[in-house]
């Protein structure tokens, strides 16, 4: 009995990761298919919202159904989503993080970033410029092996690849 509970554990789990991997991938697409939509990048977004606070992360998403350029910043203990319009650069909306799930998030990208010797900005065209002919989707803080590194996620043609670069 205790066997059958085990393998229907693990062949609902397998199920459910297949259902994220899935997800994902079509995020990834539609994401691919607006990006060129875009014509400001992730490195400008990022320093437009510096005047919400210190960026801890960015990214281009599909959020209910529209296309948008969001960057959580911090400014004391305060987290903001600011929502950049990815055609002029300027700041179309900021208001303060309320779900549990993205607090904890930002809790954690600020950790990174009070380790950081350098900007997520920084970091991003770094990859950039190790990467020619790619396009910047997200930039996101975290400590690996206690050190702060951005793990940056880039764009050519269809293809996604993530890279990671120090913060230190």
């Amino acid at each position: 009995m205790r066997n059958k509970v085990l393998l229907i554990g693990l062949i609902a789990g397998a199920a459910l990761s297949g259902t994220a991997v899935a997800d994902e991938a079509k995020e990834q697409a539609a994401v691919a298919k607006q990006l060129p939509n875009a014509k400001v990048t992730l490195s400008q977004g990022l320093g437009a919202s510096e005047a919400q606070g210190q960026p801890i992360s960015a990214k281009f998403e599909i959020e209910e159904g529209h296309f948008q350029l969001s960057v959580y910043t911090a400014q004391g203990s305060a987290f903001q989503e600011v929502l950049v319009d990815y055609t002029t650069g300027r700041i179309a909306k900021a208001g303060p993080l309320d779900e549990a799930e993205d607090v904890a998030a930002a809790k954690k990208q600020v950790a990174a970033m009070a380790k950081a010797k350098t900007t997520l900005k920084a970091a991003t065209d770094k990859a950039l410029q190790e990467n020619p002919g790619h396009r910047a989707v997200s930039v996101t803080p975290m400590l690996t092996a206690n050190h702060a590194v951005a793990k940056v996620t880039l764009l050519k043609g269809a293809q996604f690849k993530s890279v990671s670069e120090s913060l230190e």
